[in-house]
């Protein structure tokens, strides 16, 4: 199966100790198992694509459940699609877990950055502030010039401002898997991902060249 990605969850941080001793900050990973729920192609869909299911759910209107009968009739909670580089082989129903990937093998990870809320520029930013001493009483913090005068008159569109942080969809590239257990479903990752505790992540083989 030549499927280039999965689905996972965020169990937390911890360390994993190399052989000689050296210890890695790693992030471990609930990773599948999934099941090929669709199947898209040029002529059906005007695209290839494999759609993935994870997490099992008791939940589903009339639509999903008549979606997911030619599967197994198993519904989904989370439905990814991914791509591969061999239709071959790849069935309805079938199943892909952590066994697509190899340690030391390198990955780039999708998910969904914590929100912090409305945040000033020294933290959205990392502005330095204004400053402290001559006179200053209360530009500590404050973003310093947004524009010119008379011309253009106007803060032009995309200013880095005060506004709402986080929240976004981020892709962290090239992480290295230091671990693949098939037998649990787990994978260590190399260094942060993006997310919280239980947030869904999208697991592919990385795109970069080395």
């Amino acid at each position: 199966m030549a499927i280039q990605g999965i689905i996972g969850k965020i169990i937390g941080g911890t360390q994993y100790f190399q052989e000689d001793g050296t210890a890695d900050a790693v992030t471990a990973v609930q990773a599948g198992p999934c099941t090929v729920t669709q199947i898209k192609t040029i002529e059906n869909d005007g695209y290839e694509s494999i759609q993935l299911g994870f997490e099992p759910s008791t939940r589903a209107n009339a639509p999903q459940k008549g979606h997911f009968e030619k599967s197994g009739g198993q519904p989904f909670r989370y439905v990814r699609e991914l791509s591969a580089d061999d239709f071959q082989g790849i069935e309805l129903g079938s199943q892909v877990d952590v066994g697509i990937f190899e340690t030391g093998e390198k990955v780039d990870v999708t998910g969904t950055s914590k929100g912090k809320g409305f945040q000033g520029g020294v933290k959205r930013y990392n502005f330095r502030g204004g400053p402290k001493t001559h006179g200053q009483s209360d530009r500590h913090r404050a973003p310093g010039s947004i524009g010119a005068g008379s011309t253009p008159g106007r803060v032009i569109k995309g200013m880095r401002m005060a506004g709402r942080m986080g929240g976004e969809r981020v892709t962290v590239k090239n992480l290295e898997i230091v671990m693949a257990d098939v037998d649990r479903n787990l994978l260590l990752l190399k260094g942060a991902v993006p997310g919280h505790r239980n947030g869904l992540l999208l697991i592919r083989k990385s795109t970069r060249k080395r």
